[in-house]
């Protein structure tokens, strides 16, 4: 008796060695799959085959059902404990808990697995003799089946495919004009009901394209909408009234004309009607307003004001200022291409710098605090064609001699008075956003935002809603036929159709703000497909620094016998669209690609904010065999494909700290402290990109834990540089530029100009001491980055 109470001691505690050590081989298995997706994928499958095989002997023993419940718990708590855990996502090669279903399913597991008292010592030792061979039997045929298993078996599709140049010409070669063509079409026959149902449109495309997750995401905003009647502009001294257009008030031309003359408004403008003295102020530069206040007094003043060289709302901001009462906004003829006739088209403007008016500063959702802010200003803004521009100024209609053109001017001598009426409506309204996820397979926590929009307000704007969305379709449906293989990307792919883009980038400002927080972490980068086909005479890639190299190297990639593509150079500067709240507010690198006409003059910069009404002819006569369609959706796929799969995120750091340099050169901003900040940036850039990210770009010298942090560093370069505060319409990031004009950082030429004009040095010093703030917390960034990965990994290269 005590032989076999001592031999039963023995046998409970070999079990429990047993379960300690399955234990410890199920955390060697987690460990094991937890590894990053670099690591030899030999070794990876080995260790899990081998691992696997030694747990299903111990799965066979008797007692493991008490095991799985404590393994189990454990497991979760380990989850929930640890703060990282995304960071790393997990890929296991065999899943655990198909081997539980398996054992639980089997008719004869109850009779394998729960034991019973026995009933003798000769039938206990019967039992663990039977035990034991069926054991290493099991035990011995899972070591040859694990062995060809090893041999024989295929790796998955990521291991056997991996993202490479090869397989971005694969998708991208399946992108192609008439494809794109076919999409556009089919998207201007559906009837313009609604943003919503433009949305729902949208959705089902991508849905049919086989893209698992789109979602329509609505939000109920603040819009200002024109009126019953067309706003108009009367001759005081004449008595004849104009509508936007240039025609005359009248009943047989208000039934010709009255859509295009009726959407011709400044959304979110002061209403009512004001009667005063037009005064010419050309652009609205500082120079222009010193000039005109040194003759005359302005207050309530009715200004007429040429589109372009600067911000729309910077500008006007400045008439608001001055004392203005209202705005007459028009295109001289002489800023646009020969090639283009708009002379007798007025345009919408929208004078709301971005986001539901109401709710400022954050999202429009279900019970938020709704503000009452009609009007966006204190002046009447009313956008008018160039044909009543030269009425008012009283000019023939003919203003090019000799080819040459005379820029439009109001004459020196004579008064006139006009009255301005404004009558738009504000009502709240549903815009909808679709938003379409290809979700990644290794950083599937890292998102590459591609955003175009869809625009429902009457024809203006012209089609390049279409064409964007034609373009972004086209991508989804090449991405799709190879996911429909097996490939996924690295990083996950954010589609995005923004509404309310006419508005004020509404759409995208509302979801961004509603999911502030977790875009703040994940997102890596904005591609813009905003309005990428608005001429055909040159390509105009736009980035920001840390993308220009992958912008100019992506040209080079796709456009080898494109005659247009070499010789493009890629440009930081302010751009139109919904990438502005990434670019201002989340400091995530941006770029976009576009065609457009070569600009006659050095003042054609920020005509886009005009929106005319473009009919559907205009687009194909752009491109007719949309081949400058298929390029720009070529270009923009090859971007978005190395931002989503590179092992390390193809962002330059040094390119930053030149842009930085170069910014600071020039006679008006000549400050030490500034210009000694900007050297230590640069130096601790080069330090950076020679001794991290040259050895995380070698396979050879890649370790997965540094790759992780260096994408954290780099994901985060360009917020430094977003200053609190920024005039209106000029960009709150100061690493982009006003336009091609100019190389400084605008917050520092606006601070001088202002200075200039109230004879102040404060706001010098305010912007001053924003930017120098900006580049030393750029500095510092770079320099914590390098102690960490000195420090802290030192031991473990």
């Amino acid at each position: 008796m005590g032989l076999l109470i001592s031999y039963k001691r023995r046998q409970d505690d070999g079990n429990g060695e047993n379960k300690k050590m399955a234990y410890h081989k199920v955390n060697a298995d987690q460990r094991a799959q937890g590894h990053s997706p670099y690591l030899d994928n030999d070794e990876l499958q080995a260790t899990a085959l081998e691992l696997e095989w030694d747990m299903e002997k111990e799965l066979e023993e008797p007692g493991f059902d008490h095991f799985r419940l404590d393994g189990a718990i454990q497991h979760h708590l380990g989850n929930s404990q640890s703060p990282d855990l995304d960071l790393e996502p997990i890929q296991p090669s065999s899943s655990p808990k198909g081997r539980f279903q398996r054992l639980q399913e089997d008719p004869d597991y109850v009779s394998h697995y729960t034991r019973q008292a026995p009933k003798s010592n000769r039938c206990s030792f019967f039992q663990i003799l039977k035990v034991f061979c069926t054991a290493l039997i099991l035990f011995i045929f899972g070591i040859v089946i694990g062995y060809y298993a090893r041999k024989k078996c295929p790796s998955s599709p990521t291991s056997q495919e991996p993202n490479t140049p090869h397989i971005y010409h694969e998708i991208l070669k399946e992108i192609k004009a008439e494809n794109i063509q076919e999409i556009y079409r089919d998207l201007l026959q559906f009837p313009r009901e609604g943003d919503v149902d433009i949305a729902m449109k949208i959705l089902v495309q991508w849905s049919s394209q086989g893209l698992e997750d789109v979602r329509l995401v609505n939000y109920s905003v603040l819009l200002d909408l024109p009126g019953s009647s067309s706003n108009t502009v009367t001759l005081k001294n004449s008595g004849e009234c104009f509508y936007p257009s240039g025609q005359q008030c009248n009943t047989e031309t208000k039934m010709l004309h009255s859509q295009d003359d009726l959407y011709s408004y400044a959304a979110y403008s002061a209403k009512g009607t004001l009667e005063a003295e037009l005064v010419d102020i050309q652009y609205g530069t500082v120079e222009d307003l010193i000039r005109i206040q040194a003759i005359t007094n302005v207050t309530k003043k009715i200004a007429l004001l040429k589109l372009g060289q600067s911000p729309l709302l910077y500008k006007l901001s400045l008439l608001e200022d001055a004392g203005f009462g209202g705005v007459l906004l028009y295109v001289d003829p002489c800023d646009l291409p020969k090639t283009t006739d708009l002379a007798d088209k007025a345009f919408m403007v929208s004078l709301n710098g971005g986001g539901d008016p109401s709710t400022p500063g954050y999202a429009s959702i279900e019970g938020s605090y709704r503000q009452n802010r009609p009007n966006l200003t204190t002046l009447l803004v009313q956008p008018i064609s160039t044909v009543l521009a030269k009425k008012l100024v009283s000019l023939p209609e003919d203003t090019v001699q000799k080819d040459r053109c005379i820029p439009l001017q109001l004459p020196a001598t004579g008064k006139k008075i006009i009255s301005l009426n404004i009558q738009s409506v504000t009502t709240y309204k549903t815009i909808s956003n679709v938003i379409g996820y290809l979700r990644g397979t290794v950083f599937p926590d890292r998102y590459v935002i591609i955003g175009s929009h869809h625009n429902g307000l009457n024809t203006y704007g012209g089609q390049e809603w279409a064409s964007s969305t034609a373009i972004i379709t086209a991508f989804i449906q090449a991405l799709m036929l190879k996911a429909k293989r097996g490939w996924r990307p690295d990083r996950t792919i954010v589609f995005c159709s923004w509404g309310g883009t006419s508005f004020g980038n509404i759409g995208s400002y509302e979801w961004a703000e509603d999911l502030k927080r977790v875009l703040q972490r994940n997102v890596v980068a904005y591609v813009s497909l905003h309005n990428p086909v608005r001429g055909n005479s040159t390509l105009h890639p736009v980035a920001s620094p840390s993308l220009q190299q992958l912008a100019a190297e992506s040209q080079s990639f796709n456009c080898v016998e494109k005659t247009r593509c070499p010789g493009s150079n890629v440009s930081s500067v302010q751009i139109q669209g919904d990438s502005d709240y990434f670019i201002n507010h989340l400091g995530v690198p941006a770029t976009q690609f576009s065609y457009e006409d070569i600009k006659t003059s050095e003042n054609s910069s920020f005509l886009s904010e005009a929106l005319f009404p473009v009919h559907t002819t205009k687009t194909e006569e752009l491109d007719p065999s949309f081949s400058l369609h298929e390029t720009i959706a070529k270009l923009t796929g090859q971007v978005t494909l190395q931002i989503a799969n590179e092992p390390v995120l193809p962002f330059n750091a040094l390119d930053i700290a030149l842009e930085v340099q170069n910014s600071l050169k020039g006679d008006e901003v000549d400050i030490p402290q500034l210009l000694a900040v900007a050297s230590r940036l640069r130096d601790t850039a080069e330090l950076f990109q020679s001794d991290e990210m040259r050895p995380a770009n070698d396979p050879k010298e890649r370790a997965p834990i540094r790759v992780r942090m260096l994408n954290d560093v780099l994901q985060s370069l360009e917020k430094s540089f977003l200053v609190h505060r920024a005039p209106p319409g000029l960009y709150r990031n100061i690493l982009y530029r006003l336009d091609e004009r100019t190389s400084q950082f605008s917050v520092l030429l606006e601070a001088l100009e202002h200075c200039k004009l109230h004879q102040s040095n404060e706001t010098i010093q305010a912007a001053l001491s924003e930017v120098l703030n900006s580049i030393n917390s750029a500095q510092v960034y770079f320099k914590a980055g390098l102690d960490v990965f000195e420090t802290t990994l030192a031991g473990k290269k």
